[in-house]
């Protein structure tokens, strides 16, 4: 039977170069082949870590590639090593190492062979040093899709070290969506500019380009295969922000010609005319002025009660002017909460406050090119008149939230039943904004001073509400017209645009009964008022109900919707404000918003 030192003797005589590593890393034996390479005596190695005897590079190695890999795998197959001899030469060589464990499982010994490279191997060997130090993103896989080794420039853009990675699924490190891909050297063979994503060791993920080369054995395998990546984060974030960019431009600019095309839609519609109907004194006075000033660029302050019609005025001084073609932009400064009112101006960009979810187009900015009409400008904020002061006198502005200076091109048409000057005494309203915005002041005279014109009006709404509503066509008669001339009409052309409305409704044959329109009116009708002297007319249970709850709305707008008190609506009807109060609820009545 062979003994434990015959073995031994055997390890040491053998021609090769061997050594027996403990478990600690220190070699346990090295052998005459070994010795006779290096130059050192047996004495000087056992005991001492390979590191001791090998180059820097190769200590990395050993350190970050070997011992992880031999942890893994338990053998190494042709690793480069470089030993320094006693004398301080440099011996390139090929390992092979196997662990051995006894029967219980237990670490024995790391075996190791070492084979000195011939020139080609040693020039293999600097195209393999070359390859790790190359300033690119390269990795080499096995047939398992197994990181075989990989550049120093790959380690650095993902994080790792060389002992991490070795051996691993480059899948390993792919980015969540690309996981379920079968590595490249199986799915296979070359491919060209692959987006993949990788994940650095802190987490981030990179945006990759991969290319390949494929190298196959003698029977026309693939048995390793070269990848080259790059880095095209930077890339892929300018994309995907100009990509959101763009649709968010295709959706503002959607929603600013929806916005155009509404605005535009709702000064058209204004009063439901499209022209200033009346031939009386006061109105051609008013016309004239309009023609004086529409054709020049100064901004037109227009005055005149609630409902005489400041609107359909500033609409006809716009279509008159050389801004025709441009959009007629309407704020309603009655109607805007103070909050609001700069983002609704001038607009706002995302995040600026809360609720501002993407960025919005202000009015101004809406009106370049055009007009823009302030109704009701007495209702501005005064600490906002300052800034639209600037607007008016350099044409500039910043969106809320933004640093951005734009610059606009607009008209201001501005129109208000306030006293302004009073409001200047009074210290709300700033007298320099006041010069701005009234370099020619257009009064609108009330109805009542528009003689017959209120004639021609009731008319104009009878026949387009009589179309409106599917109704035949009516007629006023010379009491009704009597009647209306003579009314003092404090709603102006609103209320009496309401009053025909109330009448035809209320109207069960051909005949306009404007005498239940206008309950409180004395109307004395003539012989031409038909069959209102015939008898009395009956009324259905659901007329009766339209009647009461018309009746009520008129009472309320003449009392300026004041419920109670000496001038409110109850004592007007004779009921309690209880009893009134509970009558609006059930028919549903709210006041309406200022116009």
């Amino acid at each position: 039977m062979i003994q434990l030192d015959d073995y031994q003797w055997l390890f040491r005589k053998v021609p090769a170069m061997a050594t027996s590593i403990a478990e600690d890393g220190v070699y346990l034996d090295v052998n005459d082949a070994f010795l006779r390479c290096l130059g050192y005596e047996r004495k000087e190695m056992i005991g001492r870590l390979p590191l001791d005897f090998v180059t820097p590079a190769s200590a990395r190695r050993i350190q970050e590639e070997f011992r992880p890999a031999l942890r893994r795998t338990g053998k190494l197959e042709d690793k480069p090593i470089s030993f320094v001899t006693k004398s301080g030469d440099v011996v390139d060589c090929l390992t092979n190492a196997l662990v051995e464990y006894d029967p219980h499982g237990e670490y024995l010994r790391t075996v190791a062979m070492y084979t000195e490279i011939a020139d080609q191997a040693r020039a293999n060997f600097k195209y393999r040093s070359l390859y790790r130090s190359t300033p690119a993103m390269l990795h080499t896989l096995d047939t398992e899709g197994n990181i075989v080794t990989v550049t120093d420039h790959w380690l650095q853009k993902l994080g790792y070290e060389r002992k991490e990675v070795i051996g691993r699924a480059i899948t390993d490190f792919y980015g969540e969506a690309d996981r379920a891909r079968l590595p490249e050297a199986i799915d296979r063979a070359d491919f060209n500019n692959v987006e993949r994503q990788l994940v650095t060791r802190d987490g981030r993920v990179l945006d990759i380009v991969m290319s390949s080369i494929s190298h196959r054995d003698g029977a026309g395998n693939v048995d390793r295969m070269l990848v080259a990546s790059k880095d095209v984060t930077e890339r892929k974030q300018v994309e995907r922000r100009l990509r959101r960019t763009l649709a968010e431009n295709t959706q503002l600019r959607e929603e600013l010609e929806h916005e155009r095309d509404y605005l535009r839609e709702e000064v058209n519609v204004a009063l439901n005319f499209g022209w200033i109907v009346g031939t009386s004194p006061a109105l051609k006075a008013m016309l004239m002025r309009v023609e004086a000033v529409a054709d020049t660029p100064a901004s037109v302050l227009i005055l005149g009660e609630s409902g005489v019609g400041k609107e359909l005025v500033a609409r006809a001084i716009h279509a008159k002017s050389p801004r025709a073609d441009g959009p007629l932009v309407k704020v309603n400064c009655a109607s805007i909460s103070k909050e609001l009112f700069e983002s609704e101006f001038f607009g706002h960009v995302k995040g600026a406050f809360t609720g501002a979810h993407r960025d919005r187009i202000g009015r101004f900015q809406l009106a370049d090119g055009g007009t823009i009409f302030l109704d009701e400008v007495g209702e501005i904020p005064l600490e906002l008149q300052g800034k639209l002061l600037r607007v008016l006198q350099e044409s500039e502005f910043e969106r809320v939230g933004d640093d951005v200076t734009r610059s606009v091109d607009v008209r201001v048409i501005a129109a208000t039943n306030r006293q302004l000057e009073q409001l200047i005494v009074d210290g709300k309203f700033r007298e320099d904004l006041f010069y701005r915005i009234s370099v020619f002041p257009v009064e609108v005279p009330p109805l009542r001073k528009r003689g017959d014109d209120v004639i021609q009006l009731a008319q104009d709404f009878l026949d387009q509400t009589c179309k409106d509503f599917g109704r035949d066509a009516m007629v006023l008669t010379r009491s009704q017209a009597e009647t209306l001339r003579q009314y003092d009409w404090p709603g102006n052309v609103r209320e009496l645009k309401n009053v025909i409305e109330r009448a035809v409704i209320l109207s069960p044959g051909n005949v306009l009964r404007l005498d239940v329109s206008m309950p409180d009116v004395d109307l004395h009708l003539g012989e031409s008022s038909g069959p209102t002297q015939a008898g009395t007319i009956i009324l259905s249970e659901k007329e009766m109900r339209d009647f009461q709850k018309k009746n009520l709305v008129a009472a309320l707008k003449k009392t300026n919707w004041r419920v109670s008190g000496p001038d409110g609506a109850a004592a007007l009807l004779g009921v309690k404000p209880t009893t009134l109060a509970d009558r609006v609820r059930t028919y549903g009545i709210k006041k309406p918003v200022r116009c």
